[in-house]
C-alpha cells in the first residue's frame, strides 16, 4: 500500500499540470479570506493606497518632462527653460519620495499586523483542538504551518501586495497616457497582452503545485528535526547520529529537489514574459520611428512614448514573478485555512454552566469509547468513585487504563454512556471549569523550558511566592531547589527539564499539582527506576498530594494497590474485576491474582507494611 501511494505521488510530481488546482473562484475566495485580516486596519490601507496613487502619478510625469526636453529645450537651446524643468523635476522626485515612504511604511504595518493576527489565531485554534487531532498529526508538520507557511503568507501580504498595487497603478496610468500620446502604437502593444496572460496562468498552475510540494517536504524535514532533538538521548545511546544525519539529509535533498522544480518553472516564466514584453517594445520602437520619419510624431513624443512603454512593460514582466509568488503563497494559504477550518471535536456546549466546586464523586455509566470506528477500546465500563477515594487501575498493557482516565477531564468524548462528577454530566458543563478542578501527574513528566519557579507556578498562575514555596516543600522539592540548583527557584530547567534528574522533575511536577489544589487527581505512576532516596521522597510527595482527593492511579507499585480504597482490573477494554486488594487477591482464578503474582509478588515483602 505504501509503495502504491509513493508511486501515485511520483505521478503527481511528474505531471503537475494535469493535477494542478486552477486559479478559480475558490482560489480568489481564499485570497479574499486573507484580506479579511487586513480589514481592521482599513484606514491605514486607505492612507497607503492614496499615498501610492500620488507617488505613482508623480512618477508618470517623468516621460512628459523628457518630451519637453527633447522638443523644446534641445530645439530652443534655452538654459533658463532647462533649469526650470530640472528644478521642477527635482521637486517632484522629493514629493514622490515622501509619499512613497508613507505608502511603504503604512502598508508594511498593516501586513505585519495582519500576519501577527493570523499567527495568534492559528495558535489559539491549535490549543482548542482535542488530543485526537494531535495524535493524528506530527509536531514538525504543525510547526511548519506556523513558520514556513506563515512566512510565505507574510511575503504575499507585506511585499507582493505592495509591489502588485504599485505595478498595477503604474501600468494603468502609463497605458492611459499611451493612448493619449498615440492610440495606434498602443494597440500594437496591447495585442500581445492576451498571450502573456495565458502563459502566466499556464505556468502559474505548475508553480503552485511545486510550491505546495516544497512546503510538504519542509514539514517532513521539520518533523525529523523535532523528533531527533526531542529524542537526542536515545539517538546518542544507540549511536545513531549517522543514521539520523542520513535521514535528515534525505528529507533536505527531497526539499531541494522540489524547490528546484519550482525554481525551474519560475526561472522560465519571468524571462519568457520579459521577452514577450520587450519584444513588443522593439516593434514599437521601429513603428514609432517610422511615424517620426513620416512626420506624424515628434522625436520627443517618441521618447516619451518609449518611456511609457517601458513603464507598461516592466510591470507586465514583474507581474509574472508576482503571479508565481502568489501561487506559492496560495498553497500556504490553503494549508493554513485547512488547519483553521478543522473543527474541534471536544467543546463546551453553547449553554454550558460552570462546574461549581465539587466534592469529587465520579461515576461512569455504561461507557463505550473508540479511537477508530468499530474498534472499541472501552466497552460498557461502569463504576463509582466516592469523594476522597483512591481508585487503582490495574491491567495488562493495552487494557484501556490510560484511555479511561483521559475521559475524566474530557480529553475525548465518550461514544456511549456518560460520565458524571457530583451528578453533572461532563459533556454539559464548561470545559475549563471542569479541568480547573482536575489535576494530572503524567508518567512522563512534562516541564517547560523556563525556571523552576515558573514551572511550579503553572499550576496556579496567580500564586504568591509563599504558596509556590509551600507547594515545593510539600513535594519534597524545596531542599534540592535551594541547595543543589545554582540559581534556586530561578534556575532554568532546559527543554523538557533536561537539566534535572528524573526524581527532581517528578517532584516539581507534583509541586505543580499541589499548587493547583484539585479535587480530582489523575496519577500515572512512573515506571522508570529511581535511586532509593529519590523513590522515597517522590512516594512521600505523592501521598501528600493524594490526601483528601478523589484519585485515579494507574498503579505500578504494590503499596499503591494495597492502600487504594478500590481496585479496578481492566482487560481488553472491560472491567473484569473490582474490589479491594485483599478481596481480589482471594480469587486465585482471577486476572488480578495472576497479575499480582507476575508484577507485585517479588516486591511484596519489601513494600507491604
Amino acid at each position: 500500500m505504501t509503495i502504491q501511494l509513493r508511486r501515485l505521488g511520483r505521478r503527481h510530481e511528474a505531471d503537475p499540470e494535469n493535477n494542478a488546482p486552477r486559479l478559480n473562484r475558490e482560489s480568489l475566495r481564499t485570497f479574499g479570506r486573507v484580506l479579511t485580516y487586513v480589514r481592521p486596519y482599513s484606514r491605514l490601507m486607505v492612507l497607503s493606497f492614496l499615498a501610492l496613487i500620488i507617488s505613482s502619478a508623480l512618477g508618470l510625469i517623468l516621460p512628459l518632462v523628457i518630451r519637453n526636453l527633447v522638443d523644446i529645450v534641445f530645439v530652443e537651446k534655452s538654459l533658463t527653460t532647462l533649469n526650470r524643468i530640472t528644478g521642477l523635476l527635482f521637486g517632484v522626485f522629493i514629493i514622490q519620495a515622501v509619499f512613497s515612504f508613507i505608502h511603504r511604511l503604512s502598508l508594511a504595518y498593516v501586513g505585519e499586523r495582519a500576519i501577527a493576527d493570523i499567527r495568534i489565531q492559528v495558535y489559539r485554534h491549535l490549543l482548542r483542538l482535542s488530543l485526537r487531532f494531535f495524535a493524528d498529526r506530527r509536531t514538525g508538520e504543525l510547526v511548519s504551518r506556523l513558520t514556513n507557511d506563515v512566512s510565505l503568507l507574510q511575503s504575499a501580504i507585506t511585499e507582493n501586495l505592495m509591489a502588485l498595487l504599485r505595478q498595477l497603478i503604474t501600468l494603468v496610468g502609463a497605458a492611459v497616457l499611451l493612448f493619449v500620446l498615440d492610440w495606434r502604437l498602443t494597440l500594437v502593444i496591447l495585442a500581445g497582452i492576451p498571450i502573456i496572460t495565458l502563459t502566466m496562468v499556464w505556468l502559474g498552475r505548475k508553480i503552485r503545485v511545486a510550491a505546495r510540494q516544497v512546503q510538504d517536504k519542509l514539514a517532513e524535514a521539520a518533523n525529523v528535526l523535532e523528533e531527533t532533538v526531542s529524542g537526542i538521548r536515545i539517538v546518542k545511546s544507540f549511536a545513531r547520529e549517522t543514521y539520523e544525519i542520513q535521514r535528515f539529509t534525505t528529507q533536505v535533498n527531497e526539499t531541494f529537489a522540489a524547490a528546484m522544480r519550482r525554481a525551474r518553472i519560475s526561472a522560465f516564466l519571468a524571462p519568457l514574459i520579459g521577452l514577450m514584453a520587450f519584444g513588443s517594445i522593439t516593434f514599437t520602437l521601429w513603428f514609432g520611428s517610422y511615424e517620426v520619419i513620416q512626420g506624424r510624431l515628434t522625436a520627443g513624443g517618441l521618447v516619451a512614448y518609449l518611456v511609457y512603454t517601458l513603464m507598461v512593460a516592466t510591470p507586465i514582466a514583474s507581474l509574472a514573478g508576482l503571479y508565481a509568488q502568489f501561487q506559492s503563497a496560495l498553497g500556504a494559504m490553503e494549508r493554513l485555512f485547512g488547519l483553521l477550518d478543522t473543527p474541534p471535536d471536544v467543546v463546551s456546549p453553547p449553554d454550558a454552566a460552570k462546574l461549581p466546586p465539587v466534592a469529587g464523586k465520579v461515576v461512569f455509566e455504561n461507557v463505550d469509547f473508540d479511537y477508530v470506528p468499530q474498534v472499541p477500546v472501552l466497552k460498557d465500563v461502569s463504576f463509582t468513585a466516592e469523594p476522597g477515594q483512591v481508585i487503582a487501575l490495574v491491567g495488562p498493557s493495552g487494557a484501556g487504563k490510560s484511555t479511561l482516565v483521559n475521559l475524566i477531564p474530557r480529553f475525548y468524548d465518550v461514544g456511549n454512556g456518560r460520565i458524571t462528577i457530583d451528578g453533572h454530566d461532563i459533556r454539559h458543563i464548561d470545559l475549563h471549569s471542569l479541568r480547573d478542578q482536575i489535576g494530572i501527574v503524567p508518567q512522563e513528566t512534562i516541564l517547560f523550558s523556563d525556571t523552576v519557579y515558573e514551572n511550579i507556578r503553572y499550576g496556579k498562575l496567580e500564586a504568591t511566592p509563599e504558596e509556590i514555596e509551600a507547594a515545593a516543600r510539600a513535594a519534597n522539592a524545596h531542599d534540592f531547589i535551594t541547595q543543589d540548583l545554582p540559581d534556586g527557584y530561578q534556575t532554568m530547567v532546559g527543554e523538557r527539564g533536561v537539566k534535572l534528574s528524573g526524581g527532581q522533575r517528578q517532584r516539581i511536577a507534583i509541586a505543580r499539582a499541589i499548587l493547583k489544589d484539585p479535587r480530582i487527581l489523575i496519577l500515572d505512576e512512573a515506571t522508570s527506576s529511581l535511586d532509593s532516596e529519590s523513590e522515597i521522597l517522590v512516594q512521600e510527595a505523592l501521598e501528600r498530594l493524594m490526601a483528601g482527593r478523589t484519585t485515579f492511579v494507574i498503579a505500578h507499585r504494590l503499596s499503591t494497590v494495597v492502600n487504594a480504597d478500590w481496585v479496578l482490573v481492566l482487560d481488553k477494554g472491560r472491567i473484569v474485576e473490582q474490589g479491594t486488594h485483599a478481596q481480589l487477591l482471594a480469587r486465585p482464578d482471577g486476572l488480578y491474582y495472576r497479575l499480582h503474582q507476575m508484577q507485585f509478588a517479588r516486591t511484596e515483602t519489601a513494600e507491604t507494611p
